[in-house]
This record gives C-alpha cells, sequence and structure tokens, in this order.
C-alpha cells in the first residue's frame, strides 16, 4: 500500500539546501609550514568549484582581519569563484555593516550579482571580535554597543557618514 502525502504539507515542503563556508583558514602543510596567504586563497577557490561540481548549493566566505584566515577581502574571491562556476549562489558568511558603509556593501554585492548571473546572496550580521572594530577605525567602544546598532546607521559607530540622499547605484 502507497503511503498517501497530506496535500496541505505538499505545499510547505522545500527540499534541503547544503552550504559550505569557509574563512580561508591557514594551513599547515605536510613539512610543518603555513601554506602562504596566496595559495590558501587559490585553494578556497578549487574548493568552491569543486564544491559545485558535486551539486553543493551555497558556497559562504567570511572575513576575517587576522593572521590564522587568509582572506580579508571575500567579495573578490567570490567574484573568482564565480567566473569558475555555474550554478552554486554565493555569498559571505557575515557581511558586517556596523564596520562598512553599507552603500558600498550594497554597491560590491550588485556587482557580484552581475558578474555570477544573479547567484549572489548577502548575509548579514554584528560582528564580536574587537579587532575588527580597530581595524575598521570604528569609533565604537565595545563590539557590544557595535552589534546593537548594526541594522541602523549610528555615527558613533560608523567609519564614514553618508546621507541618505547620496546612497544610489550605479555611475557616482
Amino acid at each position: 500500500m502507497a503511503k498517501k502525502t497530506d496535500p496541505a504539507l505538499e505545499s510547505t515542503q522545500k527540499p534541503v539546501e547544503l552550504g559550505l563556508d569557509t574563512f580561508g583558514d591557514v594551513e599547515v602543510d605536510a613539512a610543518g609550514e603555513k601554506v602562504p596567504y596566496p595559495q590558501v586563497i587559490r585553494n578556497v577557490v578549487e574548493q568552491a568549484v569543486l564544491a559545485d561540481q558535486v551539486g553543493v548549493d551555497f558556497f559562504g566566505i567570511g572575513e576575517h582581519h587576522r593572521d590564522d584566515f587568509a582572506i580579508s577581502s571575500p567579495e573578490v574571491v567570490l567574484g573568482a569563484i564565480a567566473s569558475r562556476t555555474e550554478r552554486i549562489h554565493l555569498g559571505t558568511a557575515v557581511t558586517v555593516l556596523s564596520s562598512d558603509d553599507p552603500v558600498r556593501v550594497y554597491e560590491k554585492f550588485a556587482t557580484l550579482d552581475a558578474v555570477s548571473n544573479g547567484r549572489a546572496e548577502m548575509i548579514l550580521g554584528a560582528g564580536r571580535s574587537p579587532s575588527r572594530s580597530r581595524c575598521s577605525g570604528s569609533t565604537c567602544r565595545t563590539t557590544r554597543s557595535c552589534s546593537r546598532r548594526s541594522s541602523t546607521y549610528s555615527p558613533s559607530c560608523s567609519t564614514r557618514a553618508r546621507s541618505p540622499g547620496r546612497a544610489r547605484s550605479g555611475r557616482r
């Protein structure tokens, strides 16, 4: 006897999507030496190409400004991945708006979305590392104050001021 599915549940069920994310962790080779940052970045691109080939749905790259992670500009690496993949969705493993200009973030992702043929996904969040604020020049006194304000503009938690009327896409 065939199992019957409730028609009400059929419309709400979605397939499971699988994704991977990385910060471009600096690895140690067989000789015990750190793998150079450029090689780590190239390895991440190759991993994303393989993920696309085997059917992974999403590949995310995180941004860190520390010596144990090679990727400090995920949008650039995602652009390289977009040029070598066809179907996998690409995004950051969290874009921290409290330490970046929201208009520039939008412009970077609009560009990535264009070169990837609509496969870019933006994941927004709040940073938790005090080094993130120091590196960006933010005037936040604590990461807790940054995380509370991450979804809105606050002069005390931003590196630049931009009036809402100047926010636009395309040419400047």
